[in-house]
């Protein structure tokens, strides 16, 4: 079936979309979501990782970060190829330094699975706030959640026996408004507090469309219970979960079945995907 409805808007490739979210790691409600998913999250030197919907790569800097630059891979996938220029940034401030095979950026959109990537290869995924918009339109049903569903089995398809995912999603009816509110006591201590005004109103007005989408079935944003039952559905043990972000996501941590050591290195590089060309963007 097709991912979207013909006709239908998408923002997420768009390069202005990608670059108002650049900027979210200066709100302090986001600052708190990505401690306490990185805070979940178990490193050891050697390792791989997947990083679902990554934007800016926030998410993919603190794993490596954590692994104190003993990584093998952090691999960043997401639907927006602007997205590359702010791995390029990224890779040379990250402490250490990484090289672009140690954080790689490709430019995929995961409502579709992940065909590309091997069976077993990963250690851990992670992801914030961006695999709950995977999104399948049929004909003779309208939205399903079946890109959800099979994202999530892929997700654990590709992890290794015992391997760890750990991602946030946003609540329902989530109150994008609480979340900026909570950011404006900070916005003194921003070194650009007019262009942090502005990624709010950016924030605000792309959860506008977000949440209308939602309610349409088109994206997923579900009661805690239901994406356990999700994450079980797909082959996944061990589920606990907590809010965070204001009180407008949860963060969850989940194993796939099976030994927590690492298995052996499949053959090739277990990527096929390529990002295509880049634009330049403003940043």
């Amino acid at each position: 079936m097709p991912a979207t409805q013909p006709g239908s808007v998408n923002y997420w490739p768009e390069n202005r979309c990608a670059r108002a979210f650049w900027g979210q790691q200066e709100l302090m409600p986001y600052r708190q979501l990505l401690a306490d998913t990185v805070a979940w999250v178990e490193v050891r030197p050697g390792q791989r990782w997947l990083d679902l919907g990554c934007g800016g790569g926030q998410l993919s800097r603190a794993v490596w970060e954590k692994g104190g630059g003993t990584l093998a891979e952090v691999l960043a996938l997401d639907c927006a190829a602007a997205n590359e220029k702010a791995y390029r940034k990224l890779r040379a401030e990250a402490r250490p330094p990484a090289t672009e095979a140690q954080i790689r950026f490709a430019c995929a959109d995961f409502s579709h699975g992940l065909p590309a990537l091997e069976t077993g290869r990963f250690d851990g995924a992670v992801s914030g706030l961006s695999i709950q918009y995977a999104e399948s339109w049929s004909e003779g049903k309208g939205w399903t959640t079946d890109a959800y569903d099979r994202l999530l089995g892929e997700v654990c398809r590709v992890l290794r026996p015992g391997g760890l995912f750990v991602f946030s999603v946003n609540v329902p009816e989530p109150a994008w408004g609480k979340v900026g509110l909570c950011s404006l006591p900070w916005l003194h201590r921003s070194r650009k507090p007019g262009r942090l005004l502005k990624n709010i109103f950016r924030m605000w007005r792309y959860g506008a469309w977000l949440k209308r989408e939602a309610r349409r079935g088109r994206f997923h944003y579900l009661p805690a219970a239901a994406v356990t039952d999700k994450l079980r559905a797909a082959g996944f043990v061990d589920i606990e979960h907590r809010q965070s972000y204001a009180g407008q996501a949860y963060v969850f941590r989940c194993r796939k079945p099976g030994s927590h050591g690492r298995m052996p290195e499949p053959a090739g590089d277990g990527m096929v995907l390529a990002p295509p060309p880049i634009e330049p963007a403003d940043g």
